[in-house]
């Protein structure tokens, strides 16, 4: 993921019980290319369009087992904490995390219509 500025997109997941066939399906189908991310004891999916990353397609377990199996979208935020108050006084909750990805962090909330999207803070 990249340092982007508060409300941009960026980055998106899908998160399914078995990446394998998925990862495949959209290597045909829109001709991205796979590339492996050791886990620990498994491998999750990054997926490549020419040189750069553009999506992950991963496991439902460890650290993603409550993620929702769907196409997930990640916006940055400034303060992740400021933002995760924001979301409850406005009618949504939290749905998974704070998480911890290497340094930066992020959380899944779900807005009052049910639709889902990830929070991340960078630490750059």
């Amino acid at each position: 993921m990249n340092d982007a500025n508060p409300g941009s997109f960026v980055w998106q997941d899908l998160t399914v019980d078995d990446p394998v066939p998925v990862a495949h399906f959209y290597q045909q189908v829109v001709g991205w290319q796979i590339q492996t991310v050791a886990m620990e004891g498994y491998d999750d999916f990054a997926m490549v369009a020419g040189d750069k990353m553009v999506a992950g397609v991963c496991h439902a377990r460890g650290g993603n087992a409550d993620m929702p199996p769907q196409w997930l979208l990640y916006v940055a935020v400034a303060n992740l904490e400021e933002s995760l108050a924001k979301v409850a006084q406005a009618g949504g909750q939290c749905i998974a995390g704070p998480k911890a990805l290497g340094e930066d962090r992020y959380a899944v909330v779900q807005d009052p219509a049910g639709a889902v999207l990830a929070l991340y803070q960078s630490a750059g």
